[in-house]
């Protein structure tokens, strides 16, 4: 329970610092590059992920 508690802790503060990082144009550029990078990085984890489900699907079920 005590290790829950602070998981929480840890994530509302992450948001609350998150808060105060955009309100500056500074801060505000950096969470945007860092968005960008998280989306470059999930789409090409999602376009692997299409290409390994069409190819098993070509090759069909496994026996």
């Amino acid at each position: 329970m005590k290790t829950l508690l602070w998981f929480l802790i840890g994530v509302i503060g992450g948001f609350v610092a998150a808060h105060f990082l955009n309100k500056d144009p500074r801060g505000h550029d950096v969470l945007t590059a860092v968005d960008d990078r998280i989306n470059e990085f999930t789409g090409i984890l999602a376009d692997a992920f299409h290409a390994q489900e069409a190819r098993l699907t070509q090759d069909g079920p496994a026996h």
